[in-house]
């Protein structure tokens, strides 16, 4: 299936667009003349999107983000054990509560 279809055609044909969305993970734009287009799209793959704009909302975060992303492609993280993390960041054991 296009990845643009009309208005009619989505309202004929929904189930197809819905199952061909599914299935090749790709949004459909419907397009109506005289209106804005919408989209069919993935929940996970919007649920994503929303994600990853709240992330970078921030000026600081998205900083963050980005230097943490180049860290990782350059290959000079190292991988820590939960205890090392511990360690760096000045956490104790947890404690146990009693029974």
């Amino acid at each position: 299936m296009d990845n643009s279809v009309t208005y009619t055609d989505a309202c004929n044909n929904f189930a197809k667009i819905y199952d061909a969305v599914t299935s090749s993970e790709q949004p459909i734009e419907i397009v109506r003349e005289g209106a804005e287009s919408v989209s069919v799209i993935l929940t996970s793959e919007l649920n994503s999107l929303l994600e990853t704009v709240y992330l970078f909302q921030s000026h600081e975060n998205a900083t963050r983000l980005l230097d943490a992303l180049q860290r990782a492609k350059a290959g000079t993280n190292q991988p820590q054990t939960i205890e090392e993390l511990r360690q760096e960041f000045g956490l104790g054991e947890e404690e146990k509560i009693p029974a």
